[in-house]
C-alpha cells in the first residue's frame, strides 16, 4: 500500500507484514522430520543436563559439601508456541522527492464502436482471404506435381486481394462518401442554402431602381494559397459545377498553376483539383462535351483535360513541335462542335497572334488564323511603328449570331473587328481606351452591341458598326473584368481593383449602376461570370478567393411579356422583347448622333 505521508514534496512508504500460520499436519513428512529433530534435541538436553550433575556433583564432593538435584538450575529450551523468528517490526523507508520521479508515459484514450455487421463483414472478409489462400495453394500444388511428381517442395503462396472485391476501396464507396460529405456540408451551412433558394430582399419594393447583392459561400483551396483568381468558368450543362484558374499576373511571381473545380453541392472542398507547371492565365468548358476543359498558360502552353480523369495530367498539350504561343495566353475559347469537322478551339496571346486548335487522334495541332498589327493614327510616327512589331493581344469573344466575327481587345487600347475568312487585315478598328483592354463581350441577345473593360477605368458600349462608343462608364478604379447578365439584354457587371462590383441597367439607369457594392477589403477583383440558371453570380479575386453573390430582385427585372400556352413561343417572344430593349437603347444613340 502506498501512502503519502506528510504531504509536501516527501513520500514515506510504509510495509504492512502479513504473517501465515505455523501449524503443520501430525504425519506429514514435516512433521516427521521436525519429531526426529526434537527427539535429538531432548536427547542432547538430557545427555547434557546428566553431564552437568555429575559435574556438580564432583565439585561438592571434592569440597565435601552435599548437593541437592532439585536447587540445580538449567536455561530452558525455547517455546515454539510463544517464539517466533520473523521479524514483527515495520521497516521505514528513507524519504523520496519528486523532482528524481520519471515523467509519466503519455496515455491515449481510444473509442470504437463494433457493431454486429462489423464483425460479420470482418469475419466474411477472413473466411474470402482463406478461401483465396486454400484455391492459390491448390494451384501452385497442381503445377508444381505436373513439373517434378518426384519432389515434394513447400510452395509458400503470398495472397493478392483483388481491389474490387475490397468494399472499403471500392468505386460504390467513394460515391457514397461523396454523397455524405455533400448532405453534411449542406446540413452545416443549412442557412446559406437556404437563402441561396428563397433569400428576396424585402427593401427592394421600397427602393426603385437601386439594388443589393446578398454574400453566400467563399471558395478556396489550401493548395491555393498565394495565388491569384486567373479565370472563372461556369460548366454549361452542370450549372453547380464551375471552374477557377490560379496564377498570377505579375511577372516577377510565376510559378506553378492550379485549376479547381468546385459545386455549390459541396463548398468545402474542389471535387477536382489539376496542377500545371505553369501560372493558368484562361480557361473555358466545351459548351457540348462538358467533360472537356481547355487551360492557357502563362508560358504559352494550353492544354485539354478531361475532368472526368482522376489522372492529374491533360489529355492534349501543345508542344514546340506541333505550335505553340511564345508569350501569355490570355483567352480560349471552344467552337460549336461540327459533326464534320474535329474539336477545336481559339486562343489569343501576347505574341500578336489568334490561334486554333485543333485535336486530332494523337496531338493538339495550332492552325494560324491572325496576326495583330499595330494600326497607325495620324499621332503615329509610321517608321516607329513599324519596327515595334506585333500588338499584344488581351481578350476576344466570338459572335454568337455570326460564328465568322469576333472583337479583338489588345494592350495598346484598341479593339479590332475581325473574321475567320480574312486573316490578313481588320473589319473594322474601334478608338476609345487609352490603356489595355481586359475584356470583350458581345451581347447574347442583339448582334450588333459589345462590351468592353479596360485598365483606364472605364467600361463602354459599342456598336459594331460605328467606330467611336456610344456610352461610356467610369468607374473609378481599373476594371478587371465585365459581362452580361444571361436573363436580360440590358444588365451588366463589372469588377474593380478597389474591391467593388458594380452592377448597371441600361433600360433602369443609363448613367448610374444599380448597385455598387464592395465585396472584399484589401483585395483586388479580377473576374466575375453570371450562373446561366441561378440568379447568382462569382467573383474572383487577387487573394485565390471566389466569392458567391447572389442578386436581388431589383437586379434581375424581366420584360413583361404575354404568357403564351406553347413554350417555344412564349420563348420567342422573350428573346424578341429583349432585342427590342437593346435596338432601341441603339437607335436613340443613333438619333442623337
Amino acid at each position: 500500500m502506498y501512502k503519502v505521508d506528510p504531504p509536501g514534496p516527501g513520500d514515506n512508504l510504509y510495509l504492512h507484514l502479513s504473517s501465515e500460520g505455523s501449524m503443520i499436519h501430525k504425519e506429514s513428512e514435516d512433521a516427521k522430520v521436525q519429531a526426529a529433530y526434537d527427539m535429538k534435541k531432548a536427547e542432547e538436553e538430557k545427555e547434557a543436563r546428566d553431564a552437568a550433575i555429575k559435574q556438580a556433583k564432583e565439585e561438592a564432593e571434592a569440597k565435601g559439601e552435599k548437593i541437592d538435584e532439585s536447587s540445580l538450575q538449567f536455561e530452558s529450551g525455547k517455546n515454539q508456541f510463544n517464539y517466533s523468528e520473523r521479524a514483527a517490526q515495520t521497516y521505514t523507508n528513507p524519504l523520496r522527492q519528486r523532482s528524481i520521479e520519471t515523467e509519466p508515459p503519455p496515455v491515449v484514450n481510444y473509442m470504437a464502436t463494433v457493431t454486429q455487421w462489423d464483425i460479420y463483414d470482418t469475419y466474411m472478409e477472413s473466411y474470402e482471404q482463406h478461401q483465396r489462400e486454400q484455391i492459390q495453394l491448390q494451384k501452385a500444388a497442381q503445377k508444381k506435381e505436373k513439373e517434378d511428381k518426384d519432389v515434394a517442395d513447400v510452395v509458400v503462396v503470398t495472397p493478392s486481394k483483388n481491389k474490387d472485391d475490397d468494399m472499403v476501396h471500392s468505386a460504390a464507396m467513394g460515391k457514397i462518401l461523396r454523397v455524405i460529405e455533400r448532405m453534411v456540408n449542406q446540413n452545416a451551412e443549412d442557412e446559406i442554402f437556404q437563402d441561396f433558394k428563397y433569400w428576396e430582399d424585402a427593401s427592394d419594393a421600397f427602393r426603385d431602381g437601386e439594388g443589393s447583392l446578398l454574400p453566400l459561400w467563399r471558395f478556396s483551396s489550401e493548395r491555393a494559397k498565394k495565388k491569384q483568381v486567373t479565370a472563372v468558368c461556369w460548366n454549361p450543362c452542370f450549372s453547380d459545377l464551375f471552374a477557377v484558374g490560379y496564377g498570377s499576373y505579375d511577372f516577377l511571381k510565376q510559378g506553378s498553376g492550379l485549376v479547381c473545380c468546385y459545386s455549390l453541392k459541396n463548398t468545402s472542398h474542389p471535387e477536382f483539383i489539376f496542377a500545371t507547371e505553369s501560372g493558368v492565365t484562361c480557361l473555358d468548358f466545351h459548351p457540348q462535351q462538358p467533360a472537356l476543359l481547355a487551360v492557357g498558360c502563362y508560358d504559352g502552353t494550353v492544354m485539354v483535360y478531361d475532368v472526368r480523369n482522376k489522372i492529374n495530367r491533360p489529355i492534349y498539350t501543345s508542344t514546340i513541335k506541333t505550335g505553340k504561343h511564345t508569350d501569355p495566353v490570355w483567352q480560349v475559347n471552344w467552337q460549336e462542335e461540327d459533326l464534320a469537322k474535329e474539336l477545336n478551339f481559339f486562343s489569343i496571346s501576347s505574341d500578336g497572334r489568334v490561334a486554333n486548335w485543333i485535336m486530332s487522334k494523337n496531338e493538339l495541332k495550332m492552325e494560324p488564323v491572325m496576326q495583330l498589327k499595330l494600326v497607325n493614327t495620324a499621332k503615329d510616327d509610321p517608321e516607329e511603328t513599324s519596327l515595334s512589331g506585333l500588338a499584344g493581344g488581351c481578350c476576344f469573344d466570338f459572335n454568337r449570331f455570326s460564328e465568322h466575327l469576333f472583337v479583338v481587345g489588345t494592350e495598346e487600347g484598341k479593339i479590332h473587328k475581325c473574321s475567320k475568312a480574312y486573316s490578313g487585315q481588320y473589319l473594322e478598328n474601334y478608338t476609345g481606351h487609352h490603356m489595355a483592354v481586359y475584356a470583350v463581350r458581345w451581347n447574347p441577345f442583339h448582334e450588333r452591341c459589345f462590351l468592353s473593360c479596360s485598365a483606364d477605368w472605364t467600361v463602354k458600349l459599342w456598336d459594331h458598326s460605328i467606330p467611336e462608343p456610344i456610352m461610356s462608364f467610369d468607374l473609378g478604379n481599373s476594371v478587371g473584368d465585365v459581362a452580361w447578365a444571361p436573363y436580360s439584354s440590358t444588365v451588366f457587371a463589372a469588377v474593380t481593383s478597389d474591391g467593388k462590383v458594380h452592377v448597371f441597367d441600361l433600360a433602369e439607369n443609363k448613367n448610374e449602376p444599380l448597385c455598387e457594392q464592395k465585396v472584399v477589403k484589401k483585395a483586388k477583383l479580377t473576374h466575375i461570370t453570371f450562373n446561366t440558371k441561378d440568379s447568382i453570380v462569382l467573383v474572383g479575386d487577387d487573394r485565390g478567393g471566389v466569392n458567391s453573390l447572389k442578386l436581388s430582385p431589383n437586379l434581375r427585372k424581366l420584360e413583361p411579356v404575354d404568357e403564351a400556352a406553347d413554350s417555344t413561343k412564349g420563348s420567342k417572344e422573350r428573346l424578341k422583347a429583349e432585342f427590342d430593349k437593346v435596338d432601341k437603347l441603339l437607335n436613340t444613340n443613333d438619333n442623337k448622333a
